[in-house]
């Protein structure tokens, strides 16, 4: 079983929240840091299927993945990394990392005044276009914004933003979504009147 790809949850945030304050009282890394070294164990385990399932699979003894653990990342990442994740085998929550780090980001950008952003386009999207959309973010929401585009080839045309759990959508196919459904409750009178009067009704 691979590791579960979900948005942070209430214990999710409590162990996150756990983390951020360690790294916040440990003068040897900073929150951000830690965070970067799970995002980068979390890279190698969406590139590896085999780490993935390491790190995920409860057919695994506890005991031997925790050895594992000390074994493949012991002096590669901060000892408080490790025991981080060795806490979360230990707890049977190491397959829920990706929503724990999930939580972890927000809270390490908000503390830094920053907030990240997916942007999705139906092509790729010119630089320029790309800095007004952060400019503009920036001034709305009094942060640093940290923009990351995406392509979407099923999107017919415009912009879908996503801000956290927050769905801006801008596409073509929204667009002609909402059209039809005014149509539908706004317009269907309407035309019947029109009909009616023509036909003399």
């Amino acid at each position: 079983m691979p590791l579960i790809e979900a948005k942070p949850d209430a214990l999710a945030k409590l162990y996150a929240t756990a983390a951020f304050e360690l790294a916040d009282n440990d003068p040897s890394i900073s929150p951000e840091d830690l965070l970067g070294e799970i995002e980068d164990i979390l890279e190698i385990a969406r590139a590896d299927k085999n780490f993935s399932e390491f790190l995920a699979s409860r057919l695994i003894d506890s005991n031997k993945r925790d050895n594992a653990l000390q074994s493949m990342l012991g002096g590669k990442v901060s000892p408080l990394t490790l025991n981080f994740l060795r806490q979360l085998n230990r707890k049977d929550r190491l397959g829920h990392i990706i929503a724990i780090t999930g939580a972890l980001d927000e809270l390490v950008q908000a503390r830094y005044g920053r907030v990240e952003v997916d942007v999705f386009s139906a092509t790729p999207m010119a630089p320029d276009a790309l800095d007004r959309i952060k400019h503009k973010l920036s001034e709305s929401l009094g942060k640093e914004v940290i923009l990351h585009p995406y392509t979407d080839s099923a999107m017919l045309g415009g912009i879908k933003i996503r801000i956290g759990d927050r769905l801006i959508d801008a596409s073509v196919r929204a667009e002609l979504a909402r059209m039809r459904e005014s149509l539908l409750k706004k317009g269907g009178p309407s035309i019947r009147g029109r009909s009616a009067d023509l036909l003399g009704e």
